[in-house]
């Protein structure tokens, strides 16, 4: 299909430019994911000069007029900001699932409970693979397909996984024609995340080792140029998952809330967010940031270690230590040694940002009470709504202000652990929410009978 007409002629363009600030730059269309002279990662760095010959006003119109809307790709939630995310990649290269366009949930019940009253849920994972992981990955093959076109010989595309990665790099290669290798740590992913990239024709490789040790090896192996590497590390992720952040503004009439929560793993999603936010406020399409809270399961907290002697706030000269991430419920950010850990702090810092932990009963809490205002969350997303719960406990988010929870993926992918929950068998684990399917005989009676009980043990209490 064609694209829209454009309402203006501009040369927008973007390039890498090390993220630690050397001067070094290059295309995008170069397999490089650090910079040669420091070894810092690359990020894509826009003209904003020549954005800026298009008005704020001008750029939310163009975006309202595409979202969900426009002829394709420009209805992806992704493609619909183009200019903003690889303006140089030809429409014909663009490898688009219709991701992005998710629902911000607006959550009342859930949000009295914690003595709040504007809370809302970003349901990323309402996408097409079913995570947060679609928006960037849609860029990097896109990215792919156009290095190939100009004849770079990409033979694959590699990443480690504890789970999302995997699917969505499949899928997107999948549709690419792309062969893509994915890295798993053995036993350490659900099932459901394990089958998706075995159903979209991956090769599916599972390492005696934790996703850390996966990282190790899907970077020696992307050392090769013709083995394209698609980990956060590279970019080009990073690109698509800030429109999460652009979507927020946009679905919530082009103003900011005051607080955006997300899980934190990896920590390339809280790097994009704060991206997201600090261009639109570059290009006045707000005139305001919010603060960030990064939210870390407690067996896998580099980050929230990291800054604790700091008030948990960072700080410029704070360094994110490695450690052996612990078995957690939260398994797709067990993660000791984040890539993305100085992008994270710079985006903390940018936002005035907290950082917070979760215990693993705090978590599986803060999910099933979620779950019990309608929505169906996981485990990861348990872990930004505990660390929610701490600071709305402690006072340091106030009634009055407006929240944003990113829900990073859905829960029909962690069912396990739903039905672990309910049936009180997460080991060491208390399940002060559960409810249990309860076994009746099959007549009037008997069911009329449960549900008075129901009612009157809802009564009693």
């Amino acid at each position: 299909m064609t694209a829209p007409p454009a309402t203006r002629a501009a040369p927008f363009s973007a390039t890498y430019r090390c993220g630690e600030g050397c001067d070094f730059t290059a295309p995008l269309t170069d397999v490089i994911y650090r910079c040669p002279r420091c070894q810092g990662l690359l990020e894509v760095e826009h003209d904003l000069a020549a954005l800026r010959t298009r008005s704020a006003t001008e750029w939310k119109a163009l975006f309202d007029g595409r979202f969900r809307l426009g002829p394709w790709p420009y209805g992806s939630g992704v493609w619909g900001k183009k200019e903003w995310i690889s303006p140089q990649l030809a429409d014909a290269n663009v490898v688009s699932m219709f991701e992005g366009g998710s629902p911000l949930l607006r959550v009342d019940r859930y949000a009295r409970e914690l003595g709040l009253d504007d809370v809302w849920v970003k349901e990323c994972g309402v996408t097409h693979t079913g995570s947060f992981k679609d928006l960037g990955m849609t860029v990097l093959v896109s990215a792919v397909q156009e290095m190939r076109s100009r004849g770079r010989p990409i033979r694959a595309v590699a990443c480690a996984s504890t789970g999302d990665t995997s699917a969505a790099l499949s899928a997107y290669c999948a549709a690419a024609g792309v062969p893509s290798v994915v890295l798993l740590p053995r036993g350490k992913i659900s099932t459901a995340q394990l089958v998706q990239p075995i159903a979209n024709g991956a090769l599916v490789l599972e390492l005696d080792t934790d996703f850390d040790g996966c990282m190790k090896v899907v970077q020696a192996l992307s050392e090769t140029p013709d083995i394209y590497l698609a980990n956060s590390m590279n970019s080009l992720r990073i690109e698509g998952q800030k429109t999460a952040s652009i979507e927020i503004s946009q679905q919530l009439g082009w103003t900011v809330p005051d607080w955006v929560v997300i899980p934190g793993g990896n920590l390339g999603n809280a790097s994009a967010v704060g991206k997201g936010f600090t261009m639109m406020k570059a290009l006045g399409l707000i005139d305001r940031l919010p603060r960030l809270l990064v939210a870390q399961a407690e067996h896998a907290n580099p980050l929230y270690q990291a800054t604790t002697g700091a008030g948990l706030r960072a700080v410029p000269g704070v360094a994110v230590k490695p450690m052996t991430a612990r078995r957690t419920l939260a398994s797709a950010i067990q993660i000791g040694d984040p890539v993305s850990a100085g992008r994270a702090l710079r985006s903390l810092q940018a936002l005035d940002g907290l950082v917070e932990q979760a215990s693993e009963q705090e978590l599986a809490d803060a999910a099933a009470r979620a779950d019990r205002a309608g929505l169906f969350t996981c485990p990861h997303t348990g872990v930004a709504l505990a660390a929610l719960e701490k600071l709305a406990g402690r006072g340091q988010i106030k009634k009055g202000e407006r929240v944003v929870v990113i829900s990073t993926a859905h829960g029909l992918k962690f069912s396990d652990f739903k039905v672990g929950y309910h049936d009180g068998t997460l080991p060491g684990l208390r399940s002060p929410l559960r409810n249990p399917a309860v076994r009746v005989e099959a007549s009037l009676g008997a069911v009329q009978d449960a549900i008075a009980a129901r009612h009157g043990r809802a009564a009693r209490g």
